[in-house]
């Protein structure tokens, strides 16, 4: 079963150690089956409760599954499988349309803003033992969440969408769960859930957001949790319309259960409303991260949910990292207080490009997606030879790989780079590159 390799040890930590460093060294490789507990017990000479523990603790640590009687085996994919390794080097003189980055002349400056948050810092220095959240920015992000119609819940703050979804995840879910994802969609994410141990059911995604069918599916199928974004999905653009909001709500409404969690990163870069599902199921949340607005760097998410979710995100919280600077978050207060993001005006500069690029295509035949946000979606018959000759042509994409389990191949095109007169070179690119690719679902 295990070829030349033996598993080797006497305590559960040693036996998950030699399974674990055989998958590092590859001497034990994907998908690969391990021995039975007892059968395993007996040939280290240890009771099976110990191998037990060490089974345990490699599906915590996400290097192996289990599935019942067919036992335990290697994953498919190594948890700490990093997507963002699915990347196109940019050379010298080729334009990087890959990055997904917001448009540096979009981007308020930050200098007032922690000048003004450093000198309140001077006169108020926050200690030990205060609270971890600016209590202006609980009230502006409060009044917003209420604005969009989303559900009275307390505001806390985290590094980023990313820390918020991680420790939302942490707080409900162990190990083996499964977690409704949308495919394509964020990277990180795809990355964050298997490296927690978890399981991913791939939700396929049109313009108006998640499928209900194939909601439907994963949770009758005994998905525990659904992660939705809002608006300004990465990669396809997709916002959820009203009418998709009501249909998943009615999804929802039959697994009251399900931990929902909206990601609204879009917030403030999108013109288009929220439709929140919030309150739909028993736990719930919804966060809005300042980096595609003010600023990657920023490193700042405000996050609301049912009071549950909330207690043990910050209760974790207060055991780690404790909190995020205040002096950060009075900074975001100052930005926000002073409307230094014109909403309208940075939503109508990516939407035009976004139409500009996507018109261009639909006239030379190929389709795209993106409904709102800074990325258009293009469905390619190959992927790899559509990213390498669009290198070839001066022009940096995404592949789809980075995005996708099971949708079609694709490349991702970020439009905050481009310039109006760019617009028809890059769709002479693409159309050259690919074929015209029919259909207007991305499963």
């Amino acid at each position: 079963m295990l070829g030349e390799y033996r598993i080797e040890g006497r305590r559960a930590a040693e036996i998950a150690a030699s399974v674990e460093r055989a998958v590092g060294s590859g001497e034990l490789r994907p998908g690969q089956p391990l021995p039975p507990m007892r059968e395993l017990a007996l040939e280290l000479g240890v009771n099976p409760n110990t191998v037990a523990a060490a089974y345990r603790t490699l599906r915590e640590r996400g290097v192996i599954e289990t599935a019942g009687r067919r036992g335990s085996r290697v994953r498919s994919k190594p948890a700490t499988t990093g997507r963002e390794y699915i990347r196109v080097e940019v050379p010298p003189g080729v334009r990087n349309l890959a990055d997904g980055n917001p448009d540096r002349a979009l981007l308020p400056a930050l200098a007032g803003a922690f000048a003004a948050a450093a000198a309140l810092s001077d006169r108020d220095p926050v200690l030990y033992g205060e609270a971890a959240v600016e209590p202006e920015l609980a009230r502006l992000a409060r009044a917003d969440l209420d604005a969009d119609g989303v559900p009275d819940g307390p505001v806390v703050v985290t590094s980023g969408s990313l820390d918020a979804l991680e420790r939302v995840l942490a707080a409900h879910l162990k190990p083996g769960d499964t977690v409704a994802v949308e495919d394509p969609g964020w990277g990180g994410l795809l990355d964050l859930v298997p490296a927690l141990g978890l399981r991913t059911a791939a939700v396929g995604v049109d313009d108006e957001g998640p499928i209900p069918d194939d909601v439907r599916r994963a949770l009758e199928n005994g998905a525990r949790a659904l992660i939705v974004t809002d608006r300004a999905q990465n990669p396809t653009g997709a916002a959820v319309s009203a009418a998709r909001a009501r249909a998943l709500r009615a999804v929802l409404g039959q697994h009251p259960q399900t931990l929902l969690i909206e990601d609204d990163h879009g917030h403030h870069i999108v013109d288009l409303p929220l439709h929140p599902l919030a309150g739909t199921t028993r736990h719930w949340a919804l966060v809005r991260s300042a980096a595609k607005a003010y600023g990657p760097d920023l490193r700042l998410a405000v996050l609301t949910g049912d009071s549950v979710t909330v207690d043990r995100v910050r209760g974790r919280q207060q055991v780690g990292a404790g909190w995020v600077s205040r002096l950060v978050q009075r900074a975001v207060v100052r930005l926000w207080a002073d409307r230094a993001v014109d909403v309208p005006a940075v939503a109508a500069s990516y939407g035009r490009r976004r139409a500009g690029l996507i018109d261009a295509l639909a006239e030379r035949g190929v389709e795209a997606y993106g409904r709102s946000g800074m990325n258009v979606w293009i469905p390619v018959p190959d992927e790899t030879g559509a990213v390498a000759r669009l290198l070839h042509a001066g022009w940096a994409v995404a592949p789809g790989a980075r995005f996708r389990m099971n949708a079609p191949p694709g490349i991702r095109i970020t439009v905050s780079a481009l310039a109006p007169e760019d617009i028809a070179r890059v769709a002479d690119a693409v159309a050259s590159a690919v074929a015209p690719a029919p259909g207007r679902r991305y499963v």
